[in-house]
């Protein structure tokens, strides 16, 4: 009998296994593991294969050796310029729509970060259980500096684990967290040596498999429930304030500035 799982021929992600533990690592090297359809499709199926396997106790994602991810692909998302706005709607669903897969995984998920992890990279390791960052590894969130709402319904799961204050900080600033703040704050859970990030992820997933998997998955579940009761409430127009934000004259001065590598000026159209 096939194993969907591990059988499937991915093309953007890899898939292994050590006997109750899974890793999934990004694996689109040529763009630095840059999140365009392909990659997330991937990441979202590879998630609902997951999800409610009792044979699989933890989960690591992971990307390469000096980097996770450069963010959502930006020239991916310049596609959608001759998509009807019900067509774009659906497709900037694509990220959320990863995020809540990984979320909804009832394993514990662990995430390894080495170096940047921009964006919809950032999104998605807060999507997991748990963060461990190597030296030099950190999280940033370019989307408000270039114009664009933070979307993805992420910003409930980042106020949870920062509160509130640094949360603001965090989206609307766009700079780099790096792995000492992320601790401090509480993004993260562990701060290793550089390049050792997925070897402590590794010794998380031990002790997380070692341990009773039914009480694991009731009090993930539980708490997930205590923190996240009015996500939906409070987030389910994001994908809206995105298309309108990626609308604005300041949109394109963003990333008209971004690409010139100058400040931008912004007028609020």
């Amino acid at each position: 009998m096939t194993d969907r799982l591990f059988d499937h021929p991915w093309r953007t992600i890899r898939v292994e296994r050590r006997e109750h533990i899974v890793e999934v690592a990004l694996n689109r090297p040529e763009a630095r593991n840059a999140l365009n359809g392909e990659l997330m499709e991937e990441l979202t199926e590879a998630a609902g294969l997951l999800r409610l396997r009792t044979d699989v106790r933890a989960v690591i994602l992971k990307g390469a050796d000096n980097y996770f991810s450069a963010g959502a692909d930006l020239n991916a998302s310049q596609q959608r310029t001759s998509l009807s706005l019900i067509e774009s709607r659906r497709a900037v669903m694509a990220g959320p729509d990863m995020c809540r897969a990984w979320s909804e995984i009832e394993a514990v998920t662990i995430a390894a970060i080495e170096g940047y992890c921009i964006g919809g990279g950032a999104a998605l390791v807060i999507s997991c259980d748990f963060r461990v960052m190597g030296e030099g590894a950190y999280l940033r969130l370019p989307e408000v500096p270039l114009g664009m709402n933070m979307s993805w319904r992420s910003i409930p799961k980042i106020a949870a684990l920062v509160g509130p204050s640094r949360a603001k900080q965090f989206v609307m600033f766009g700079e780099a967290v790096d792995t000492a703040t992320c601790l401090n704050w509480g993004f993260a859970d562990e701060g290793v040596g550089k390049g050792e990030a997925v070897v402590a992820a590794r010794r998380w997933a031990d002790k997380v498999a070692a341990l009773p998997p039914l009480p694991i998955r009731m009090t993930k579940e539980a708490v997930n429930a205590i923190t996240q009761a009015t996500a939906q409430a409070s987030i389910y127009m994001d994908r809206d304030q995105f298309l309108l934000a990626t609308s604005s004259q300041d949109y394109r001065e963003g990333l008209a500035a971004f690409r010139e590598k100058r400040p931008g000026k912004f007028t609020g159209s």
